[in-house]
């Protein structure tokens, strides 16, 4: 088995279980931080399982780093989100 798919495989679980960390969080809180950066993980755990299959150089990889991009756009959409809030209670 190549290091590759291991290592991309580490990948995928540690993405995937850190989305369900923040998603049991926002199930808690109800806080749309919470929720952008579930989505955000699974986006990265999901984008990286076919890029992992295709040979380095492919003519569709720019789409996997669009994918990627989205999720860093929802990281950054939540911290933006949280920082604009203004505090409860005042």
């Amino acid at each position: 088995m190549p290091l590759n798919a291991i290592l991309v495989g580490a990948i995928v679980m540690a993405a995937s279980v850190i989305a369900l960390f923040f998603l049991r969080y926002w199930r808690q809180t109800r806080d749309r931080f919470f929720l952008y950066f579930a989505l955000a993980f699974m986006l990265e755990a999901v984008q990286r399982l076919p890029g992992a299959m295709q040979p380095p150089g492919a003519p569709d990889a720019p789409l996997y780093y669009l994918i990627r991009l989205a999720a860093y756009g929802l990281i950054l959409l939540a911290i933006i989100g949280k920082n604009r809030r203004p505090p409860p209670g005042g």
